[in-house]
């Protein structure tokens, strides 16, 4: 996804989306994930997934779940053409999204139980998003979330990292090669860059995902010129992994995708910033 534009500072996320980037990058990981599931051998079903609890199988209702929510939430009374402003943005979604996690468990098992054939839930879901493809990226349709309202292009982009994170989920759950979308995977980094930003305000820990993002956070001594005291700097995949707690901080620091720099550049106590 090319550079996001931006707007003055205010109460809500200052980056915005180009509204046909997000569906290419939406339509791409769709057909990325699906492909996969139905390359799944049958006895890979039942492999762990990684994720407390769930095995692959759960593992593919809750992705179809994640794709024909854009379908369920356009449809919700309430959905409304607006000028006002969202209550909900991406980063605002990010940090909530722990205080649904027990709710989502229970409906991914329920639905798992319910639907033997995970690949064709995919393809059941896939076939409900096709037909509002244009309306899943309006910026001026305001739809009622859980959390509050929120644009429908900015939902969308929340799917583009559930997609993304778990596509990357399933690939190391099954051994799969699994194609993570350039401008998708643009996007879930930058709006959990952001949401790391959201959580921990301020400038004293400059942190680098290249090619995609550059935030500043965490409280302390503002940097004005020359290196910044304190860097940390990750490729984006393992800062996917970092911000949703697929990766421990250490674990990562032990690797050579990982660097960290100066006294304060230790993001263990904020991170996962998506639950």
């Amino acid at each position: 996804m090319p550079p996001a534009r931006r707007t003055a500072p205010t109460g809500r996320d200052r980056r915005t989306y180009d509204p046909n980037r997000v569906r290419t990058a939406l339509i791409n990981q769709v057909e990325s994930v699906a492909d996969a599931a139905h390359r799944l051998a049958p006895e890979q079903h039942a492999l762990p997934s990684g994720l407390p609890g769930w095995d692959v199988h759960h593992l593919l209702v809750h992705i179809a779940r994640q794709i024909d929510s854009v379908p369920r939430l356009l449809g919700r009374p309430g959905t409304e053409v607006s000028g006002r402003a969202p209550q909900v943005t991406p980063s605002r979604w990010a940090l909530a999204a722990a205080t649904r996690a027990q709710v989502l468990d229970e409906e991914t098992r329920a639905e798992a139980a319910a639907s033997p054939d995970g690949p064709d839930r995919i393809d059941r879901a896939v076939a409900d998003l096709e037909p509002v493809l244009e309306s899943c990226v309006r910026e001026d349709l305001l739809v009622p979330h859980a959390f509050g309202t929120m644009r429908m292009l900015d939902y969308t982009v929340t799917r583009l990292v559930e997609l993304v994170v778990h596509s990357d989920d399933l690939a190391r759950a099954t051994g799969l090669r699994i194609a993570l979308d350039r401008q998708a995977t643009a996007a879930a980094v930058r709006l959990l860059a952001d949401a790391l930003a959201a959580k921990e305000p301020g400038a004293s820990v400059e942190v680098r995902i290249p090619p995609f993002a550059v935030v500043q956070a965490v409280e302390g001594p503002r940097h004005t010129r020359g290196t910044p005291p304190n860097v940390v700097e990750s490729d984006p995949l393992t800062w996917l992994r970092l911000a949703t707690g697929r990766v421990a901080w250490a674990e990562a620091l032990a690797g050579p995708k990982l660097t960290a720099s100066g006294a304060r550049a230790d993001l263990s106590p904020v991170l996962p910033v998506l639950g």
